[in-house]
């Protein structure tokens, strides 16, 4: 934690007198990247063990939708997003607080299918395959898995190969629904959501090597509107906590040697 952060932290603290405290109990809304899905629960568990009678309300979705509403005013107090750009992108808005900006975790993606008799060890090459009549990948324009699905198909040589039979999802959350569903026959999905408890276990994939696509930096930040709200800069921190640390790495949510956001 910075020392900027730390000196916004207490300040941002301080705004809540004890007898207001008493009053409401402390509130926080959280905007979380698709891919969080499964890993919220835990780490929203962590935090209010360590922060009793929070009331945290927590939406997924795609990090593009997030940054337009935001922008557009929606009344989220932190916003994490599967893309660091998005969060930098509202500080020099004036839309959040850069002192509060962070780097949580770098996502990871695979080609994942939970269809009999298809096999995805051999890695993208196999979607070249008519067996692969049905590709899931998150919606490019706003999900930034979705970006990164589509980096690794060309960097693989088969994006031409297999436009035609590509399905969208809304966000990584979908993708990886339709997947489990059946509705399609192999996807590309957030590593995070395969480690989950949910979903440990169920069919196969191939972790796509990192190379193949720009590194998946994921950020967050205090917004304008919960800059008041000293819940959220206290849920920043949490998130270098051990206790989120540990949350993180179970779901495959790793940072490397050094980070700047």
């Amino acid at each position: 934690m910075t020392f900027l952060f730390r000196c916004w932290l207490l300040a941002a603290f301080s705004i809540v007198t004890p007898a207001q405290a008493e009053e409401t109990p402390a509130q926080l809304t959280i905007a979380a990247a698709a891919d969080l899905a499964y890993c919220m629960e835990d780490l929203n568990a962590e935090f209010r063990r360590q922060h009793p009678g929070v009331e945290l309300k927590t939406t997924t979705g795609a990090s593009g939708n997030f940054f337009a509403q935001i922008k557009a005013g929606a009344p989220f107090d932190v916003f994490l997003s599967a893309d660091l750009n998005y969060p930098r992108e509202l500080v020099k808005a004036g839309l959040a607080v850069e002192s509060s900006l962070l780097m949580y975790a770098v996502g990871h993606v695979a080609l994942w299918t939970t269809r009999e008799g298809v096999e995805v060890s051999g890695g993208l090459a196999v979607l070249k395959s008519e067996a692969f009549r049905k590709i899931a990948i998150a919606n490019p324009e706003v999900a930034p898995y979705g970006r990164a699905a589509k980096a690794a198909l060309q960097s693989a040589g088969v994006w031409e190969a297999v436009q035609e039979r590509l399905v969208f999802g809304e966000n990584i959350a979908q993708t990886a629904q339709f997947v489990q569903t059946g509705n399609v026959d192999a996807g590309i999905v957030s590593l995070s959501l395969l480690k989950s408890p949910k979903m440990a276990g169920v069919g196969r994939y191939f972790e796509i090597p990192e190379a193949l696509h720009p590194r998946l930096e994921q950020g967050g930040v205090v917004t304008r509107h919960g800059e008041g709200n000293p819940m959220a800069a206290i849920y920043l921190a949490f998130l270098n906590s051990p206790g989120a640390r540990a949350v993180f790495d179970r779901y495959g949510f790793l940072l490397p040697a050094s980070k700047a956001p």
